[in-house]
């Protein structure tokens, strides 16, 4: 049985009342860009640089090392080398040719601004062709 409490007539009246269901669904798509957004623009990010997975170039037939290691003391091939006489050795090293390539290593648990101090030095020196040397790994195809 039933009863119809509303007997006036058939026509639709306004609504005054906002209707906030798109409103909602825009919040909630801001929302997730957000969200997936908001990891990516992180700047603390844990580097690990000393392995590389590029194809080794081919060296030259006498190569100059340029060793910086943990302890933060320097040698060229195997023979150590004071900060202070750093550029005099590379010049007999390399024979003057200041367009010769260098091959700087750094220990994994030197300071990265040590590393950026040393090539600082070396480009004061006048060597721009610095080539950073890191271990080869081999992927398993």
């Amino acid at each position: 049985m039933a009863i119809r409490l509303d007997h006036g007539t058939d026509e639709l009246t306004e609504v005054h009342d906002i209707n906030v269901t798109p409103f909602i669904d825009v919040i909630l798509v801001l929302l997730i860009i957000f969200m997936v957004a908001a990891p990516l623009a992180t700047v603390d990010v844990p580097v690990d640089l000393p392995t590389s997975k590029a194809q080794p170039q081919q060296r030259p037939p006498k190569p100059v090392y340029l060793t910086l290691k943990a302890d933060g003391s320097l040698e060229i091939g195997d023979n150590p080398v004071p900060r202070s006489a750093l550029t005099d050795v590379l010049a007999s090293a390399t024979q003057g040719d200041r367009d010769e390539r260098l091959f700087v290593r750094g220990d994994k648990t030197v300071p990265y601004g040590d590393v950026m101090q040393l090539l600082d030095d070396l480009r004061e020196a006048g060597y721009l062709k610095i080539a950073l040397v890191a271990k080869e790994t081999r992927e398993a195809k």
